[in-house]
């Protein structure tokens, strides 16, 4: 699934970094322990999170993730935007918990092994 279609099933404003919308998506990661995100060892190419600070950002980098949806109607911080923007990492919020944007996700094909 592209990045695109994944904000479109999530309702999500497109805050930081469209270049990437048209990347494909097949696996996500949901937490707002950024030591589980660490400790995720498949691939992860979107971080779902409740958590708004620039270690995301930097826990992010750190995994190749390219993009990240903030749930519960979170916005970044203006340096966050900033940051993500020179790392090139799309960064979303949407209104959504993180719950029901796992499950719109999962149940959408991201993260199935089929």
């Amino acid at each position: 699934m592209l990045l695109e279609q994944a904000a479109e099933l999530l309702k999500a404003d497109v805050i930081s970094y469209r270049s990437n919308l048209q990347r494909e998506i097949d696996a996500a990661c949901g937490s707002d322990l950024m030591s589980d995100v660490l400790a995720f060892a498949k691939e992860k190419k979107m971080l779902i999170t409740g958590l708004v600070n620039p270690q995301v950002i930097r826990t992010a980098e750190m995994l190749d993730i390219f993009s990240i949806v903030f749930v519960r109607g979170k916005r970044p911080t203006p340096d966050m935007v900033a940051l993500a923007e020179e790392k090139h990492m799309t960064l979303l919020s949407t209104e959504y918990t993180m719950y029901y944007a796992c499950g719109v996700l999962f149940e959408n094909g991201i993260g199935r092994d089929e």
